[in-house]
């Protein structure tokens, strides 16, 4: 499995069939919420396995906001999560940003929290789905974590 940072126009029918598979057929959330218009803006990740198929994507916008990671079912309970976050954590870092944060579904705030992420805040719905909010300090601007 491979893990690439490219630009969404580089990658746009594989980002879009991921995301349209998990968030769109699995969790049915909104067109208008998946598609939000910011991608372009964005920096993606993008995992492909050994014969070019795309597994998982997501995506780090200029703010240092993490989001759309997605994996696709067959591809689940691997690694290749983590492996497109700790990407998306290393670009944040190389671009000088302090901090990252992201609106972590309810049942992925335990994975978040294993690499460091804290929750801010109370809960709150978004799409219809349970989120909390999550910020990771990096290490390497000086300040603790």
């Amino acid at each position: 499995m491979t893990i690439a940072l490219v630009k969404f126009s580089e990658a746009e029918i594989e980002i879009r069939a991921v995301r349209n598979a998990v968030f769109g057929d699995e969790q049915n959330v909104p067109e208008e919420i998946n598609w939000d218009g910011n991608d372009e803006e964005c920096l993606h990740a993008l995992a492909r396995g050994s014969r070019g198929e795309v597994a998982a994507t997501g995506r780090l916008a200029p703010d240092g906001k993490i989001g759309r990671l997605a994996v696709l079912r067959l591809h689940r309970r691997k690694g290749i999560g983590v492996r497109i976050l700790r990407k998306l954590l290393e670009a944040a870092r190389v671009r000088g940003l302090s901090k990252v944060y992201l609106h972590a579904q309810a049942q992925t705030v335990g994975f978040y929290a294993e690499e460091g992420f804290q929750v801010r805040g109370t809960p709150f719905s978004e799409a219809g789905i349970a989120h909390s909010y999550m910020v990771l300090r990096l290490q390497d601007d000086g300040e603790a974590g």
